[in-house]
């Protein structure tokens, strides 16, 4: 079954990322202390930072999502987790890199330029229009030593880190991020390929590609062989940017996690901020490369083998994780 294969694919692209994400959304918790996060991404910091630290991480859609509830939960205020959330997967060192070789220089600058301008304005939106509220309470590790707090060594923070990050904040979302990967798996299997390319330039076909990308799960890397396949179908460069930077930052589990983690207010400003901010570098794009002339030499490549030992080993870890956690949650229940 076509769809099913193509679940079990996104999956398995999915899984090592999610893995990594996992860990360092534990590390974070662990080992980085609270009052850090508060005083560089608390409620008063600019969302301009949080943008800034996000935009050469290399951790795609699916790693940010564990990471950025790690930073909200340790003190980061609604605004910079938003900012934070739309940078980090919208571009990184890794996909740069990849948009240079692929899409050449013009794109290798747009695309984190508008990254961090989204970032900001999906910020400050969330900063206008909701209201900052303390992040989800979570339950104190208790001592052992009488009520008082035991100072961990290094080795065992890192452990709490790894039962946290596989065990609670796994348990938290990954019933989204499945919904999610399932959503992407039915565009990938219903929606034809080549229905952006036909519209080609203007306004419709970066509204087409928000509309295809929102529901999709695709990493800021494995958009850049896509959007440069495009392209060279007949896509204008601003409808590829607009493609790049929505679909890694508003597929369903992100905006189920900024629902659940920000409230519903957030979520519209998210969504608008990056909507509305993608189509305007995407015009701009196209305006810039008319005006000066410009020339962008695309060539096809390829994201990888997902079906190599390291994403298959993640992908049975993952799901070996998640059939765990849902069996912890029958017992309860």
């Amino acid at each position: 079954m076509v769809l099913l294969d193509n679940f079990i694919l996104l999956f398995t692209e999915s899984a090592p990322y999610l893995l990594l994400g996992l860990l360092l959304a534990g590390i974070i918790r662990m080992l980085v202390p609270d009052s850090w996060i508060t005083k560089f991404l608390g409620e008063k910091s600019s969302v301009v930072t949080a943008a800034i630290i996000g935009t050469p991480l290399p951790l795609c859609s699916c790693s940010v999502i564990p990471t950025a509830i790690g930073i909200r939960r340790a003190g980061a205020s609604k605004a910079s987790t938003a900012s934070f959330m739309v940078s980090t997967p919208e571009t990184g060192v890794d996909s740069i890199g990849v948009t240079l070789a692929l899409m050449g220089p013009v794109m290798a600058i747009a695309r984190p330029i508008s990254a961090i301008i989204s970032a900001i304005v999906a910020g400050t939106l969330v900063r206008l229009w909701d209201t900052e509220t303390p992040p989800i309470q979570e339950e104190a590790v208790k001592s052992c030593c009488g009520g008082k707090k035991e100072v961990l060594g290094f080795g065992q923070k890192m452990k709490n880190a790894v039962v946290y990050g596989y065990g609670k904040l796994l348990s938290d979302f990954m019933g989204w991020l499945l919904i999610g990967i399932g959503f992407a798996a039915l565009i990938q299997t219903y929606v034809p390929p080549t229905l952006l390319s036909e519209y080609g330039n203007g306004i419709f076909a970066m509204l087409i590609a928000v509309v295809i990308s929102i529901p999709m799960y695709i990493c800021a890397t494995a958009s850049t062989p896509v959007a440069a396949g495009l392209m060279l179908s007949g896509i204008s460069p601003g409808a590829a940017l607009v493609f790049m930077l929505t679909g890694p930052a508003t597929n369903i589990a992100t905006l189920m996690i900024v629902k659940n983690e920000l409230g519903i207010r957030s979520l519209m400003a998210y969504l608008t901020g990056v909507i509305v901010t993608a189509l305007a570098m995407g015009l701009t794009l196209d305006w810039i490369v008319e005006y000066f002339q410009l020339t962008i030499e695309v060539s096809q490549g390829e994201h990888g083998d997902m079906t190599s030992l390291l994403y298959s080993a993640s992908a049975i870890i993952l799901a070996g994780l998640i059939i765990w956690q849902y069996g912890k949650k029958l017992k309860v229940n």
